[in-house]
């Protein structure tokens, strides 16, 4: 009994235990919850969580957050808030919570792993934020989501094969633009219930599941740009509800999926720049919802199918970049939706259609490259909206016509390599939003009409290489394009070219446009037989008084020499004229001792000549957008005109139809980057980089480099763009100097596909968020990628960092929170000797607007030299 009167007065205490317990901790509420969340952001610039106070009601004065009528927070949505910070695990919470919409911010870290258990969630959109780490697995446990969002983060690793194995009411799933490597795991098919899966843009392997194809329901199907091969014509062909089949940039082969372009309500087929081959088959139907079809970049052969003038609401056709045959159909005409029509660089020959020009939305008509003949139909002037005409590399003749004014609209003219004749309408000159004109390499005749100086938006001019004759006007817009704009018109005279009526000077060769000085010589290596025969050509004329040279060398193919066939031109005198020499030179690119760098262009190699000259080579490995051997030289030819201080100097260039070459001078010391960081600088910056290079040094490497971006913009006619400024293209001489390299050269950039340039995966950090996002090109791209270097020079970090696992710092985010949390000095490099702080402080601001990312804020670069040359002069801070 006395047991039995201890235990009853045990619970007794434990109760009022309890009962005190509850009096004085108060259970955590949602309002508490969300607090802890705003208590984890680091950045919020625009105030969007002011509403979120302590003293106010969550579900009436929260912004972004919705209550159900239990009073229970269902929905967070803050997207485009550019808020900063890390996910609180505190949103666990929630148990209510359905909806989690945070895109387009600036979160950083992981999703806590305590989220698996939110069983509520239904929708998760994280996108555009920089999360990183690998893809939770336990997102895989959540039993009700349907929509998930992982896309535009720095996601890396494989795809867990967990993330699809609880997933039957999950509708949606992008981890599209992340680092995501490995296969795609098949356990993709267990999403019984998906209609949309995006995982483009990554760096996926393998082959494509054929189980993404049992999912009845599937209607948004894209993998684009990947590694992703093999065969897919027979895993597709199950899809059988499809709207977006996106299959572009991988390494596919064998046959293409055409069969779903049957599909009733496919509106989307793009399976471009892979290695597809065959015919383009004849469908036979075509979805009359169809608005884009791209099969370009591929093998394809046979003729442009008829059927495809059935697709009535087709608005893109690209088939470029084929080996496709036949003619242009007159049935494209029937689409009379079509916007862009792009069919370069194919068999194609025959007339260009008159009836094209009854496609009144046509924007783009884009032929280049092809065999066409004929005459341009008058016809085409119908087109009232179009922005870009390019015939260019055809075999056209006859008259340009002289209703192309009615084009109000065009930006892009090129006509240039064809057999075009009679005059240049002068009724070009109303075609005032011209950007880019080119009618070069024809048959043109006459004058240059004085109409032409209408063209004030002009950012490309070129009509040599034709028959013209006369006085070039003296106007502004086209002459700024400097003598190659002009070469080749044995007739024209005036400024760039020379002044009319003057006559040569006895005994010497007359300058004219071309101004090339050539020694031809045919050798026969092997055999012992050296016969050289020297031709002189004409001198070309440049601003630098140096002679320009050509060495063409034609071994014999049979002999087996390793010896390089082709065209070498030299811009300067001080490099050795002989074959022979550059015989023994070229050979030193076999020898990758020879190698002293590399980027997105191609490698660079050192050679070396008798007498100790020393030069720089950079063997190609892209063209980019250039096509051809004139439009190689007629570029590299325009740079090697450029001189200034900074600039690493070209000194000439070399073409075969397997190599390119561009030389230019050898700077010893290296670039700027290896000079901060070191050669082998792994993790974050601790001060391993070059101890000579002190403050006062690093302000003049700024200054030297602010002065060659000036020149090329400001002095440069037409301004010349960078567009891939970064710190391991500021090279240093001995004096540690700055001398900028690979300018002009963003035409060589490698494609992405032909909707444009590459996005430069190895500059991240330099870009601007303008050419990243849109490729949207001007002079401030270049003022953005120089305030990080000038944070770079500060700081000794890099641009973009990973200081441990997971993490990931961006150098101008970095150092603009440091200063607004007024911690500045802490941001310096403190391997410094020798620094002003003052000076230190200035430039770091500098940086940060040059990289404002509103690009009408930041400076031009010459406002950034007078800034940088106060700061010197103690200027800077009154």
């Amino acid at each position: 009994m006395r047991k039995l009167g201890t235990f009853v007065h045990c619970l007794a205490l434990v109760w009022c235990f309890c009962l005190l317990e509850s009096e004085l901790v108060s259970p955590i509420t949602e309002k508490d919850i969300l607090l802890q969340f705003k208590g984890n952001i680091s950045s919020d610039p625009y105030n969007n969580l002011g509403s979120w106070d302590p003293n106010r009601t969550p579900c009436l004065d929260f912004s972004g957050v919705f209550c159900n009528s239990a009073g229970n927070v269902v929905k967070i949505v803050l997207w485009n808030t550019s808020l900063g910070g890390v996910l609180s695990p505190a949103l666990a919470e929630l148990k209510s919570l359905r909806i989690l919409t945070l895109f387009g911010n600036k979160f950083s870290g992981e999703i806590p792993e305590v989220y698996g258990g939110i069983d509520s969630l239904w929708k998760i959109n994280i996108s555009s934020n920089a999360f990183s780490g690998s893809i939770p697995e336990f997102l895989g446990d959540l039993p009700n989501i349907r929509f998930l969002d992982l896309s535009r983060n720095m996601y890396s690793g494989e795809i867990p094969v967990a993330l699809f194995m609880n997933c039957e009411k999950t509708r949606f799933i992008s981890l599209s633009h992340n680092n995501l490597s490995g296969q795609i795991p098949t356990s993709i098919g267990n999403c019984k219930h998906l209609e949309g899966i995006d995982l483009s843009f990554n760096g996926l392997s393998g082959s494509l599941p054929s189980q993404i194809c049992d999912i009845p329901g599937l209607v948004y199907l894209s993998v684009r740009s990947n590694a992703l091969s093999g065969l897919v014509q027979e895993q597709v062909k199950p899809c059988q509800r499809l709207e977006l089949l996106d299959l572009g940039s991988n390494k596919f082969s064998g046959m293409a999926p055409f069969g779903v372009l049957e599909l009733v309500n496919l509106t989307y087929f793009n399976v471009s720049s892979n290695g597809f081959e065959g015919e383009i088959v004849d469908p036979g139907t075509c979805s009359q919802r169809l608005e884009v079809l791209d099969v370009s970049r591929n093998n394809f052969l046979g003729e442009i199918p008829l059927s495809i003038s059935k697709c009535s609401a087709m608005k893109y056709l690209d088939m470029a970049y084929n080996r496709i045959n036949g003619s242009i159909p007159t049935e494209l005409a029937e689409l009379k939706s079509l916007s862009i029509i792009r069919l370069g660089n194919n068999s194609l020959g025959g007339t260009i259609p008159p009836e094209l020009g009854s496609i009144e939305w046509l924007a783009v008509l884009d032929l280049h490259s092809l065999t066409l003949f004929g005459e341009i139909p008058y016809e085409i002037s119908n087109c009232k909206l179009l922005l870009q005409l390019d015939l260019s590399g055809n075999l056209l003749e006859g008259e340009i016509p002289q209703n192309l004014y009615n084009l109000s609209n065009l930006v892009y003219l090129d006509l240039h390599h064809n057999q075009l004749n009679g005059s240049i309408p002068s009724t070009i000159g109303n075609l005032s939003n011209l950007h880019f004109l080119d009618l070069s390499q024809n048959l043109l005749s006459g004058s240059i009409p004085v109409a032409l100086g209408n063209l004030h938006n002009l950012t490309h001019f070129n009509v040599s290489y034709n028959l013209l004759s006369g006085a070039i006007p003296s106007i502004e817009s086209i002459t700024k394009f400097g003598p190659s704009a002009f070469f080749h018109n044995s007739g024209l005279c005036g400024d760039p070219l020379d002044v009319c009526g003057t006559t040569p000077a006895k005994g010497k060769p007359k300058l004219s446009a071309s101004a090339i000085v050539a020694i031809v010589a045919a050798s026969l290596i092997l055999t012992g037989v050296c016969l050289i025969t020297i031709i002189n050509m004409k001198a070309r004329r440049r601003r630098r008084e140096a002679e320009t040279f050509v060495v063409e060398s034609t071994p014999l193919a049979s002999t087996g020499s390793n010896v390089i066939i082709g065209k070498l031109v030299l811009f300067s005198k001080t490099l050795p004229s002989k074959y022979e020499d550059w015989e023994a030179g070229t050979k030193a690119l076999l020898d990758k001792e020879s190698l002293i760098g590399g980027g997105t262009i191609g490698s660079v190699y050192r050679t070396s000549f008798e007498g100790g000259v020393s030069i720089a080579v950079k063997k190609l490995e892209t063209l980019g957008r250039i096509r051809d051997q004139d439009e190689f030289e007629h570029e590299i030819g325009r740079l090697g005109s450029l001189q200034y201080p900074n600039l690493v100097a070209l000194q000439g260039y070399y073409w075969s139809s397997s190599m390119q070459l561009i030389l230019s001078e050898f700077v010893p010391n290296g670039n700027l980057y290896d000079n901060l960081h070191g050669l082998s600088y792994p993790g974050t910056s601790t001060g391993a980089g070059n101890p000579e290079l002190t403050w006062p040094r690093r302000f003049q490497i700024a200054v030297g480099t602010a002065r060659a971006l000036t020149y090329l913009h400001h002095d440069c006619k037409p301004p010349v763009l960078h567009l891939n400024v970064k710190s391991t293209n500021i090279l240093l001489d001995t004096n540690y100097e700055a001398k900028l390299t690979d300018y002009g050269l963003s035409r060589f950039l490698p494609l992405l596909d032909n909707y444009g340039l590459t996005k430069f995966h190895n500059a991240v950090g330099y870009v601007a968020p303008e050419l990243a996002q849109s490729n949207r090109l001007s002079d401030k791209c270049d003022v953005y990628s120089f305030g990080v270097i000038l944070l770079e020079l500060v700081t000794g970090r890099k641009p973009v960092e990973s200081p441990v696992a997971n993490e990931v710092v961006v150098l101008y985010e970095y150092v603009r929170g440091l200063i607004e949390r007024g911690a500045a000095s802490d941001c310096f490099d403190r391997s410094l000797r020798g620094f002003a702080e003052n000076e230190l402080i200035q430039v770091m601001k500098l940086g940060l607007i040059c990289t404002s990312e509103i690009p009408s804020r930041r400076p031009s670069m010459a406002e950034v030299v007078q800034v940088l040359e106060s700061i010197r002069n103690g200027l800077g801070s009154q």
